[in-house]
């Protein structure tokens, strides 16, 4: 008797821009996405601990060919410092390493801004996905093991102090790709003498993705099972045309890039993998990347020599 295929879900493509509840993983809230949207492909675009929340721009189908693109985007994270106690995992799941009586004044965090701004030298925390000797850095600190994680270059865009109490401390940081928020809070704890670690972390920005297009849980499930339905049940009425618009276009996620406007003619030329002459007064001669559409609609990523347009990455029509 012939085996019965594994169903491969729907070619659907887009981004969706999820706000990620506490207590929800990365890979956990991937898998929840592709299920409501009965998606063939997803992947995210930069990891988000599970005790924080906020945006995790997850990619359906043909959009996780630009993932590369929205992980290199400045991210902005509004986080809680409690100050007077450094933790093993410098956020509230580690126990307590080291503590202090002692509370910084807000004059003395806002002079230490500056320091923390630019490109800074930053040691990951021992509870960290970076591979040490081909294990994750987790992995062996949960094993017990004290890990020498070389410092890395990382670099922080802006640094504002929010809010000040006695205990601690809210801010806003831009930064870019491999911050780590916990380190700063770490970092700044010691710098100050009084430790500290992260209470609340929420990412409310990675670029070119902002909080207008945040969609929850309860928003998705709502829009494939209707208002009144149970999301648990198989006899749900479903409704993808609802859902489907609650994704934003493939195509955001390279607005980084120039973008190039080609006639069908070109563009069937292209997903064939040939290259075209751009045309145009406008159009540029020269481009490492560029991205090329017609009608508005996503045709490939590639390079520009000599006004020539040569295709990298293909997006099906």
């Amino acid at each position: 008797m012939a085996r019965r295929g594994k169903k491969k879900g729907r070619p659907v493509s887009g981004w969706l821009v999820l706000d990620k509840p506490v207590g929800m993983g990365s890979t956990e809230a991937v898998s929840k996405v592709k299920w409501l949207f009965q998606a063939e492909k997803a992947g995210h675009a930069g990891t988000l601990d599970p005790l924080a929340s906020g945006m995790l721009p997850i990619a359906l189908g043909e959009a996780t060919k630009t993932v590369p693109y929205v992980q290199d985007g400045a991210k902005i994270y509004r986080f809680t410092v409690a100050w007077g106690e450094e933790r093993s995992t410098d956020d509230l799941e580690g126990p307590v390493s080291k503590s202090s009586d002692q509370r910084p004044a807000e004059a003395d965090v806002l002079a230490l801004l500056p320091k923390y701004t630019g490109v800074i030298m930053q040691t990951p925390p021992q509870f960290s996905a970076i591979k040490i000797s081909g294990e994750r850095a987790y992995d062996l600190a949960r094993d017990g093991a004290t890990v020498d994680i070389p410092a890395r270059e990382v670099e922080i865009g802006r640094l504002d102090l929010v809010e000040h109490t006695a205990d601690c401390t809210i801010f806003e940081v831009e930064c870019g790709k491999g911050t780590y928020v916990r380190s700063l809070a770490r970092d700044m704890g010691r710098d100050l003498g009084c430790f500290g670690h992260i209470a609340e972390l929420r990412r409310i920005e990675v670029e070119p993705f902002t909080q207008e297009d945040f969609v929850t849980i309860a928003e998705l499930e709502a829009a494939r099972f209707g208002e009144q339905a149970d999301a648990g049940s198989a006899d749900a009425p479903i409704d993808f045309d609802a859902i489907d618009a609650l994704l934003v276009d493939t195509a955001v996620a390279l607005d980084c890039l120039p973008q190039i406007a080609i006639s069908d003619d070109a563009a069937t030329k292209i997903r064939l993998g040939n290259p075209v002459i751009i045309r145009g007064r406008d159009a540029p001669v020269e481009a490492e990347e560029a991205c090329a559409t017609a009608r508005g609609k996503l045709v490939a990523i590639g390079a520009i020599e000599q006004g020539m347009f040569k295709p990298k990455r293909v997006f099906a029509g």
